[in-house]
């Protein structure tokens, strides 16, 4: 796609604002679209308008002078979804209903959606292929899940040329550009705040699972990369066509893996306490990216998991970057 005018729907938030800021360096416009529930004010780019409000009002805002959307306000957070699943369907599926009919009335028809490997469930193979069988375990996957499915038909009916990205686990930081959650429950800025102190060690759920180590094996891609995938996505967006494509490494880290590299990146020794399983976590979760690196043209271009450590390690360090507020 040559530049063009995007609408970045939740681009307050970690990997919204990361794409905002490879949009921007690539020469297209920039507004921001986020209501600051999760996302931070700060973390919109330089150069990106700026409008604070819901996705559900999307309509106020979005006219025929776009050229296409990045969707990525969302709730997250598996365990919220399952204490309230209400507010996921509210949000992520009404919300996203929202958007596709602002979308269908202004006549903006390029659409990439931010959905997740939550949508597969537990796999019963790996690498996953976007062919594997989707079973959510949890109302934050299923909300997602359904939003493909509404993507694929407005496809189909009204000619929207869409595309979902889904990601693994997605961990790095870009610039001034990082993870800052709250709750957090992600491991590497997990760990990392352990070796800043502020935690007094990591839990490690499970040492008896079949891999090498005996923890879980996940798929970890650098937040960079992610970035760079929607930016293919939006040029390989076709009218009438929705286009799924997993995003990850393929290789996988356990989180023994996880602890030990960052001990040698950050230099702190991290305690870890062992507990129990957590229920409905699979042993290994990698996926397989071979469509997008066949039709998108994509490939993770800082696999290490050290680089990605490092790169996390690094914002966290940064006067105030690392503070939710």
């Amino acid at each position: 796609m040559n530049t063009s005018k995007c609408l970045v729907t939740g681009g307050a938030g970690y990997v919204g604002s990361v794409v905002a800021a490879h949009l921007l360096a690539a020469g297209h416009t920039v507004t921001v679209l986020d209501d600051l529930s999760t996302g931070h004010r700060d973390a919109v780019p330089e150069g990106a308008c700026f409008i604070e409000g819901r996705i559900q009002d999307v309509a106020r805002h979005l006219d025929g002078s776009y050229d296409a959307v990045l969707h990525f306000a969302a709730c997250s957070q598996v365990g919220e979804s399952v204490a309230h699943p209400e507010k996921y369907w509210r949000n992520n599926v009404g919300g996203t209903l929202d958007l596709l009919d602002a979308m269908r009335a202004a006549g903006v028809r390029t659409l990439v959606f931010s959905s997740t490997a939550a949508t597969y469930g537990e796999p019963v193979t790996v690498p996953v292929t976007e062919n594997a069988p989707a079973v959510p375990t949890n109302p934050y996957g299923a909300s997602k899940l359904a939003v493909d499915h509404m993507i694929a038909a407005e496809c189909a009916a009204h000619g929207l040329a869409g595309v979902s990205l889904r990601y693994f686990n997605v961990a790095g930081a870009h610039g001034r550009w990082g993870e800052r959650h709250e709750p957090e429950s992600h491991l590497v800025p997990l760990v990392l705040r352990v070796a800043l102190g502020e935690r007094p060690e990591i839990a490690v759920h499970g040492d008896d699972y079949p891999t090498p180590d005996g923890t879980c094996v996940r798929d970890y891609l650098h937040v960079a990369d992610l970035a760079e995938a929607h930016l293919l996505a939006l040029a390989a967006a076709r009218p009438g066509e929705h286009l799924v494509c997993n995003l990850g490494n393929g290789n996988g880290f356990s989180v023994h893996e996880v602890v030990e590299t960052a001990r040698r990146v950050t230099g702190h020794p991290i305690p870890r306490r062992t507990g129990p399983r957590r229920a409905g976590d699979p042993a290994v979760l990698v996926a397989s990216a071979e469509r997008a690196r066949e039709v998108l043209g994509w490939r993770p271009r800082r696999p290490d998991l050290a680089g990605i450590i490092a790169d996390a390690w690094d914002f966290a360090r940064r006067p105030g970057e690392g503070e939710v507020r």
